[in-house]
């Protein structure tokens, strides 16, 4: 007799406003839920289409009363075209060599992390991170995880940490060394992994959340064609019409 499979249930463990990281003088909810079971990938598939994101074993979809600044964006890989700056980027790559490993944390992954933390990226914390933080945020999952890695000569100077579904690829966090800051890395590596997407058919390729106001996440709308999830809807971004206006499709 065939056990009947139970559906995974979530439970909110922390839901506490705090200030927004990403606006000044704003206030964020953000429910963090944990999961009764691994995710399969049809189902994170649609937990990702409804906005959700990963951080560690948790998930998390902003639900702020007073705000609607985040929306979550998904390059449509079938359709995706480079840009010529983009092309320019995947040029001054071309020395480096790629590859996907389950993630893992070693005092090389840590040192970077945390100057890239420190130096570049948007730091949610004002201490340095210990491999248990590390290990926490980026190792343990409860979805298929991967860890792309870019190397020179065997030197790393870059990670990212992807979540797959069956037709959806999320990008949960990308560090790079703050020395290499002329490679455009950021950039790189996002079509590096859109390419990976093609490769294995991936529909849609998850960049996270967009902030308009925000200058460490408005980036995420320069790769086109875009969707956004804008008041509960995807709503589909072209390329920029002549007055430098994305053209926005419902």
């Amino acid at each position: 007799m065939a056990v009947k499979k139970q559906p995974v249930r979530f439970f909110v463990v922390a839901n506490d406003p705090e200030p927004c990281p990403y606006l000044p003088d704003a206030t964020m909810q953000l429910p963090l839920r944990m999961p009764t079971a691994r995710l399969t990938p049809d189902l994170f598939d649609q937990l990702l289409e409804q906005g959700d994101r990963r951080s560690g074993p948790l998930l998390y979809r902003p639900s702020c009363p007073a705000c609607n600044a985040c929306e979550a964006i998904r390059v449509h890989v079938p359709t995706f075209a480079a840009s010529r700056s983009q092309r320019r980027a995947a040029k001054r790559n071309e020395d480096v060599t790629v590859e996907r490993v389950r993630p893992s944390v070693s005092a090389e992954h840590l040192r970077l992390y945390n100057r890239h933390s420190r130096e570049r990226g948007l730091s949610l914390r004002e201490q340095p991170a210990t491999e248990t933080d590390y290990r926490f945020f980026l190792v343990e999952t409860s979805v298929d995880s991967w860890e792309v890695r870019y190397l020179v000569e065997g030197r790393l100077i870059a990670v990212s940490i992807l979540d797959f579904g069956e037709r959806s690829v999320s990008s949960v966090y990308h560090y790079f060394d703050p020395d290499e800051s002329r490679r455009s890395l950021g950039v790189f590596s996002v079509l590096r992994e859109i390419e990976l997407c093609r490769e294995l058919g991936i529909e849609w390729y998850y960049l996270g959340l967009y902030v308009q106001a925000c200058a460490h996440l408005n980036y995420k709308a320069e790769y086109f064609p875009h969707e956004r999830r804008i008041d509960g809807a995807w709503h589909r971004f072209e390329a920029p019409g002549a007055d430098g206006v994305p053209i926005r499709r419902p």
